[in-house]
């Protein structure tokens, strides 16, 4: 694509866990040392307060401070996008109107959960959530978690917003993510929210992925990304299925409790989650130990 706006948004973004000290506060150390090892390894953007960073369980007071921890570490490198979402759309708006923006080059803003809304409401939802960002916004639809699905025609409809930049495609409908592709108009960036299917979304026509594999294996998953989108599909499947194992071991007992058993095991952080999230089980840990031997060696 040569739209600037879908630019924005191609490639490999992180989504990066918000590590924990065993005294429950943020390792602001850690954070900044994942984010440093993610620029070095090669990722366009870093997705902070998102789904892997445990946003739920987060305060507003310190999902801002990993935004500043996050943005400092990648000025002048990498762009920077911040999870704003929710189920109500006023509070939303609050939390975009008293957001500090500095360093910020978009937002990612999650399908309303739990109240259940029919389409027309989703769509209102994010138009009013566009109308109100000063910096583009990636749509993120999640069924398993939001308990509703964004249609293709719903997310058709939204791609036609001026401040609406792409979607974070987590759905794991091939056939929809492809109508999605097949029907979006020029600038409209598709992105996988899976790591497993990041291959044959891009060779359908998607643009990258926001990685959770990523927070530990930065390099390996750009080399996927990129071969994949320069239509290199050899070297990519090469790399997709050195990964694979990976990125199905991440996701047994749950997201973001595997990749950071990953990234306690490579030193990078504390094994800590906080409630109702718990660590992997002694079995997956196990398991994540033998796949990690190949990929470190």
């Amino acid at each position: 694509m040569n739209n600037n706006k879908s630019q924005l948004f191609e490639g490999m973004g992180v989504a990066l866990v918000t590590p924990f000290r065993k005294s429950g506060g943020i390792d602001f150390d850690s954070l900044e040392n994942i984010a440093c090892h993610c620029l070095a390894g090669g990722a366009d953007y870093l997705v902070v307060a998102g789904t892997t960073g445990e946003a739920a369980t987060l305060s507003r007071e310190e999902q801002e401070n990993a935004v500043r921890c996050v943005a400092a570490q990648a000025a002048g490198k990498a762009r920077v996008v911040a999870g704003i979402g929710g189920n109500d759309t006023a509070g939303v708006l609050r939390t975009i109107e008293h957001t500090d923006f500095t360093g910020i080059s978009g937002i990612l803003s999650v399908a309303p959960y739990y109240n259940k809304p029919a389409q027309a409401g989703i769509i209102a939802h994010f138009k009013a959530i566009a109308a109100q960002s000063p910096v583009p916004l990636i749509l993120y639809n999640i069924p398993g978690r939001t308990g509703i699905n964004m249609t293709a025609e719903t997310t058709l409809e939204l791609a036609q917003e001026k401040n609406i930049a792409g979607i974070k495609e987590a759905s794991g409908n091939l056939t929809q993510i492809m109508t999605i592709i097949a029907g979006r108009p020029d600038g409209f960036a598709v992105i996988s929210g899976d790591d497993t299917i990041t291959l044959p979304l891009i060779a359908a026509g998607g643009d990258g992925v926001i990685s959770v594999a990523a927070n530990a294996f930065p390099r390996q998953m750009a080399t996927l990304v990129n071969e994949a989108l320069a239509g290199h599909m050899q070297q990519a499947r090469t790399a997709h299925y050195r990964l694979l194992p990976l990125f199905e071991a991440q996701m047994t007992d749950g997201n973001p409790a595997g990749i950071k058993a990953v990234l306690h095991l490579l030193g990078k952080a504390e094994n800590v989650l906080r409630l109702p999230l718990v660590p992997v089980s002694s079995q997956t840990l196990e398991r994540i130990k033998k796949i990690l031997q190949p990929l470190i060696q």
